[in-house]
């Protein structure tokens, strides 16, 4: 049976139906219901900070998927550690006790905060820039002690921004910004290499780690990508807007959005105006070693994501529950920067 953590949200949701769909029994841990999901796929109700909720959750479980986690559009502040590390660390002990064979725990590419030099490897040191990279450094490194100290299996997963059909988050106010016709920004040239990955390529990455039976850490991202501005460009000429892609001063740009972050007048959380506009893009060599091979470019992942947008097969209203990447995100004051782009 696998277990997992955050069962809910955006990508927990994705190993779920993945799972069920190979015929695997699930059970899902969350603090909130997802009604439409399978009914074959049980659901606990539970607090990842639980500790004897966690524990009953486990029992059975022969592979645990953690992927309970807050996410920079929380802006959790001291949630951030709480939940991202402390109850990874809880979660990772539990899984011990429990006896399981193998613990897959989903990180972040925040974690390397700004590179010094791309592509990422295994090599490249981390050095997080705010409190959600931070977090998911420490709750990451909780993990692999834990894991350590007991031999138990570790699967360590870091996704670049993910993309497809049900992500929302601060990906709906682009689309819906283009649609409109309204210019869309980036920080600096944004000429550096950035680099995605479709949710559906992350799960045929996940699932070839898992059923090679490689422990280790896998860094995910599609391999054909350009700069950020590229993307951008590329999807505006799909799009057949009259949107640009304009630049704007980094150092005011970051100075500005950092005030309004405080007085929370923006959706946008550090991870992403601190970081969007630099080069970030992992080697995914090891990946292909194992025979992966991404379906999806940033620019044909950028499409299909903003079809679906266009379509309303993501309707932001049945996806409300309570997974930021799931939901709509309110513009605040980037409303009014809208108007007059």
């Amino acid at each position: 049976m696998h277990l997992i953590t955050g069962g809910s949200g955006f990508l927990g949701n994705l190993i779920a139906n993945r799972l069920h769909q190979r015929g695997e029994q699930v059970r899902i841990l969350d603090v909130w219901e997802d009604h439409r999901r399978p009914r074959a796929i049980e659901y606990a109700q539970c607090d990842i900070l639980d500790r004897d909720g966690v524990r009953r959750a486990m029992q059975g479980a022969e592979i645990v998927h953690h992927n309970v986690a807050l996410v920079p559009l929380t802006k959790a502040k001291k949630q951030f550690w709480a939940v991202n590390v402390e109850g990874s660390r809880l979660a990772a002990e539990e899984a011990v006790r429990a006896g399981v064979r193998c613990f897959v725990h989903m990180s972040s590419s925040a974690i390397f905060g700004l590179p010094r030099q791309c592509p990422i490897t295994d090599d490249t040191p981390t050095g997080p820039v705010e409190e959600y990279g931070q977090a998911k450094l420490a709750g990451e490194l909780a993990v692999r002690e834990v894991c350590e100290r007991a031999g138990l299996p570790l699967i360590v997963i870091r996704p670049r921004t993910i993309l497809g059909e049900g992500r929302l988050g601060i990906f709906q106010l682009l689309f819906r910004w283009i649609k409109d016709g309204r210019n869309v920004y980036v920080i600096g040239p944004g000429t550096g290499g950035f680099q995605f990955v479709h949710a559906h390529d992350l799960m045929d990455a996940y699932m070839l780690a898992l059923d090679a039976d490689r422990p280790g850490i896998y860094n995910v991202g599609t391999d054909r990508f350009g700069s950020l501005r590229e993307s951008l460009e590329r999807l505006i000429a799909h799009a057949g807007t009259k949107s640009r892609v304009k630049s704007l001063p980094e150092r005011l740009s970051i100075g500005a959005l950092r005030t309004l972050d405080f007085l929370w007048l923006c959706p946008l959380a550090p991870w992403h105006y601190l970081t969007y506009h630099k080069p970030f893009h992992f080697d995914v060599k090891k990946l292909h070693d194992l025979g992966w091979k991404p379906r999806y470019s940033n620019d044909e992942m950028l499409a299909e994501s903003y079809n679906s947008f266009l379509s309303q097969r993501i309707d932001p209203a049945e996806a409300g529950a309570r997974s930021p990447h799931r939901k709509a995100v309110k513009e605040g004051v980037l409303w009014l920067v809208r108007q007059f782009s």
